[in-house]
């Protein structure tokens, strides 16, 4: 009877290892489709040929991305805004979220529902503007920084999770002395760990994918994102591609295996904009998980 039921527990896991590195594979085909076709031959991907397997392999396309004019300063702006944005996210968005955990806290419930209220309105795109522009964040690196300091919803998922820590923690070292800023200092951002990797995943993603800021903002080149110069240069690769498709001078000298097109730059910068957030996520993944079930339920 022991024996059949152990042969049924491994026949459980057998099965439960193939449905979850089936789903793995399937979520992982995506990003596998996409890089095959960055480095095969680009007049076959125009035609959609490119299944499984490369053809034609060449890295030109990676090669034109990283030549072009400018394309280190916008590297080292995404990564500053990136840093430096989930840094400041992180630590207002944590600070604020402990104090509106706190009963004591003057008018608590109407800040609370304050800061609820503002995740459902929103003034629109020339209202933000001219608050941008009043204080003076036009053509200034703090406009990637500050507006995104404290967002709503991460002040929710912190002041649940710190809900969620037990009161007699605290309760003991403020009989001790301790004020507010050395509770929340020694004992519960040590605590908080798992909710702020959660968090800085979820800033660093937006950090690093916006450019909408960069558009209505920035006149300035030297503060253009990557993002948004790699979408500027395949607007600009877009028409160069359909000008040579169109032209049938000199069609013979030119290599259709590596000329630039629409969907192979498209893949190419889909690439280069996800590839430094996979190579982020692994690390960050078994608190991301964490946090994101304590954060969510109050127990």
């Amino acid at each position: 009877m022991l024996h059949n039921r152990q042969g049924d527990l491994l026949i459980v896991d057998i099965l439960i290892y193939v449905f979850f590195g089936l789903f793995t594979l399937i979520c992982m085909l995506p990003f596998y489709y996409i890089f095959i076709n960055t480095i095969s031959s680009n007049d076959v991907i125009s035609t959609g040929r490119i299944y499984l397997w490369p053809v034609g392999i060449h890295f030109t396309n990676y090669v034109k991305i990283f030549e072009m004019r400018g394309i280190p300063q916008a590297a080292l702006i995404s990564f500053g805004r990136t840093v430096l944005g989930t840094l400041a996210t992180v630590a207002c968005s944590c600070f604020l979220g402990y104090t509106l955990s706190r009963r004591e806290f003057w008018k608590r419930a109407f800040w609370y529902r304050f800061v609820v209220i503002s995740m459902y309105f929103n003034a629109g795109i020339i209202p933000w503007f001219i608050t941008m522009r009043n204080l003076k964040m036009v053509d200034h690196f703090l406009a990637y920084i500050v507006p995104s300091a404290v967002m709503p919803f991460f002040l929710i998922l912190y002041k649940t999770y710190y809900e969620s820590i037990p009161a007699s923690l605290e309760e003991s070292a403020e009989l001790d002395g301790a004020g507010y800023i050395v509770r929340f200092t020694r004992i519960v951002f040590p605590l908080s760990l798992p909710i702020v990797a959660t968090i800085a995943v979820f800033s660093a993603v937006n950090q690093w994918n916006a450019f909408s800021d960069t558009l209505f903002l920035m006149r300035n080149s030297r503060l253009y994102t990557l993002q948004f110069l790699l979408y500027q240069f395949l607007n600009e690769v877009s028409g160069l591609a359909r000008l040579m498709r169109n032209s049938s001078t000199n069609a013979g000298a030119i290599d259709l295996s590596r000329m630039l097109t629409p969907t192979s730059i498209r893949m190419t910068i889909s690439m280069v904009v996800i590839l430094p957030i996979l190579f982020v996520y692994p690390f960050f993944q078994r608190f991301f998980i964490k946090g994101i079930m304590i954060g969510a339920v109050k127990g």
